[in-house]
């Protein structure tokens, strides 16, 4: 689906790393890993088009660019906006009704199924400002289930969550990926990456690893250890 060619990613022109050359395949499940500097989430924001290319290029298959759902680190959302639980849902409606139609009965129905699937179907007329930072990504990936996009990329998407809901979401992601959509998180949890991510994108500041999760986290220098207590839980998910 996506190739990169020599590029090089970063802001205003300087770059972080340089000379990524590689393919994310249709349907695949990949995980984004290194240490903080290394570029990953400069990479999903330069996927999504939110940030140019310092140079290189990035191809989408078909010459053409998917519709694509991306979802931010926490840090960068704004919690306080005045919006009920089942209104933000609704927003992953837009590509396909447009911002100012009504919705109609199937979109209404895909919402409501959105929240039962992450346990918010008794919030809906919740305000935002008032869920806990698991409930507000429990909302957020009900959005995505609503958006059907075919190219999804998540920025740390379990951090400063517990671990029931994070084992939740990644259900959720497991879901996704095999109804066929492509999928980039970004992690640093090896531990859950080995357990259920098959390919894997290590960013350093010498040179990228990407391939097989196990052949990229052999090599990896330093590797952090795993996190018992969520690599038992994913055991006891999957």
């Amino acid at each position: 689906m996506i190739t990169l060619t020599q590029l090089s990613i970063g802001y205003q022109g300087h770059a972080v790393i340089d000379a990524l050359n590689g393919t994310f395949e249709a349907g695949s499940l990949t995980a984004v890993i290194g240490a903080n500097g290394t570029g990953k989430s400069t990479l999903l924001k330069t996927i999504a088009g939110l940030l140019p290319a310092v140079g290189g290029t990035l191809s989408f298959a078909a010459g053409r660019k998917p519709r694509v759902a991306y979802l931010p680190q926490q840090a960068e959302l704004d919690h306080q906006f005045p919006l009920k639980v089942f209104e933000v849902v609704a927003m992953g409606c837009w590509p396909a009704t447009g911002l100012l139609r009504r919705l109609d009965k199937p979109a209404r129905a895909r919402i409501n199924g959105a929240l039962d699937r992450v346990g918010l179907e008794s919030m809906a007329a919740r305000s935002i400002e008032t869920l806990s930072g698991g409930q507000f990504q429990r909302m957020l990936f009900a959005r995505l289930l609503v958006q059907q996009a075919p190219l999804i990329l998540l920025d740390e998407p379990f951090a400063g969550i517990d671990i029931p809901t994070g084992a939740l979401l990644m259900d959720v992601i497991d879901q996704l990926h095999k109804s066929g959509h492509t999928i980039l998180v970004v992690l640093h949890d090896d531990a859950l990456v080995i357990r259920r991510f098959p390919q894997t994108l290590l960013l350093s500041r010498r040179r990228a690893r990407w391939g097989a999760t196990a052949a990229v986290l052999e090599e990896r220098e330093g590797r952090q250890p795993a996190w018992p207590e969520y690599l038992s839980l994913a055991q006891a998910s999957s």
